[in-house]
């Protein structure tokens, strides 16, 4: 019960910091950047040891993927991560009704109008695949050497900070399924109708990272 509980925490964590400081601070870049990275680095030092700090329903699948993770754990991880993730949002989406903030914004990804440069939705699927593609194939990698377990957090929190470095103007940057869909549920309209794409797009990534390291890594 203490990795679910952990995959929770840390999910909510996650969401509530990441898209908390891209809402507060206007969409701002680099600070949302720093937001999810350095949540990542925190979480995984907090509760890494317990459930390998997951946080994401894509790095989740590519850990099954690669036997690291039985269907059990799987199907309760996610349970967990979209379950902190709503919660996350559901405390941003009261705090946000305490403020003189009049439009309810909640760091959901988007495409078309709802993207900073309106990219379109092929180019946001294409973008999210890569994203997560390079964010989880690092995961899979540094785990796996016992010699960067130290220094593993830091390079997935850095990595985690340079996908939404390029991402944030073109998607909002998702890489994660249940950080996409807890601030969509609570924004609603267009923001809940795309957010199949990035449902879908980071599970694609995911699993072909999983692919790739399979039979290039072992």
């Amino acid at each position: 019960m203490k990795k679910y509980i952990a995959e929770f925490m840390g999910t909510f964590i996650l969401v509530f910091l990441g898209t908390g400081v891209a809402v507060f601070s206007g969409g701002n870049l680099t600070a949302t950047a720093l937001a999810f990275g350095l949540a990542i680095v925190a979480s995984a030092y907090s509760i890494g040891d317990i459930s390998g700090c997951h946080l994401n329903p894509a790095v989740s699948l590519a850990m099954f993927m690669n036997g690291k993770l039985d269907k059990k754990d799987f199907i309760r991880y996610v349970i967990a991560q979209v379950l902190g993730a709503l919660l996350a949002s559901g405390v941003l989406y009261v705090i946000i009704n305490e403020t003189s903030i009049t439009k309810m914004v909640l760091g959901a990804n988007g495409f078309d109008s709802l993207s900073a440069l309106d990219i379109s939705a092929l180019g946001a699927a294409i973008v999210e695949i890569i994203l997560t593609f390079i964010f989880i194939y690092t995961i899979l990698v540094v785990t796996a050497d016992s010699k960067k377990a130290n220094i593993a957090p830091i390079i997935i929190g850095f990595t985690l900070m340079f996908v939404h470095l390029l991402g944030i103007r073109l998607t909002g940057t998702s890489v994660n399924p249940a950080r996409s869909l807890a601030p969509a549920i609570f924004q609603g309209g267009k923001a809940l109708e795309q957010v199949w794409l990035f449902i879908l797009a980071p599970l694609a990534g995911g699993a072909l990272a999983a692919s790739v390291y399979k039979n290039f890594n072992k």
